[in-house]
């Protein structure tokens, strides 16, 4: 089924919610891929210092997407918001390469994690319009992508400010959201 046809069928059927984590260190681009995909303007994006939960209608379905700090004192608390969660967003900031080992680290702690289990996984490779910034086929490979075979992945080159590829992934993400 081509994307026009499963939007088509996706504006018949009642709407769904839809509770998507977006998670990554520090200073990935997560708030400013949260504010992008609300429409909202991403001149001033500050860090978040906890949470920012944002709802956004798209194809029949009603996003609910939690965006939580990376800062690595907030990290352990990541756990507290893996209930009910449906798809896993991992955002990694492609032109930060000495931190290319940490948040590998990070994504698969979360890859083991009881209640994220089976969900798909759409890691974003953000700030892909900086000269320096890594290709995220190259990203696949450090973060060993091709390895994990519990659950459907993809990995979406990005701009965060300029939604460059945002829009890509959050198309996958609907057309390989488990059914309920």
């Amino acid at each position: 089924m081509g994307l026009l046809a499963f939007l088509r069928k996706m504006k018949s059927t009642p709407e769904r919610d839809i509770r998507m984590l977006l998670l990554g260190l520090d200073n990935a681009g997560k708030t400013t891929m949260l504010k992008k995909l609300a429409t909202e303007d991403v001149t001033h994006v500050t860090p978040t210092q906890g949470f920012n939960i944002k709802s956004v209608q798209s194809a029949g379905f009603k996003l609910n997407i939690w965006d939580i700090g990376g800062q690595r004192r907030i990290r352990p608390y990541w756990r507290n918001y893996f209930d009910n969660t449906d798809v896993l967003i991992y955002v990694i900031d492609s032109a930060d390469r000495h931190r290319f080992e940490e948040t590998s680290g990070e994504l698969a702690e979360l890859l083991l994690e009881e209640k994220l289990r089976g969900i798909p996984i759409l890691v974003f490779a953000n700030k892909q319009d900086l000269t320096h910034a890594a290709p995220a086929h190259e990203i696949a490979e450090g973060l060993q992508l091709h390895t994990i075979r519990d659950r459907v992945w993809q990995i979406q080159p990005c701009c965060a400010t300029t939604g460059e590829g945002v829009r890509d992934g959050l198309d996958w993400v609907l057309r390989n959201l488990p059914t309920k």
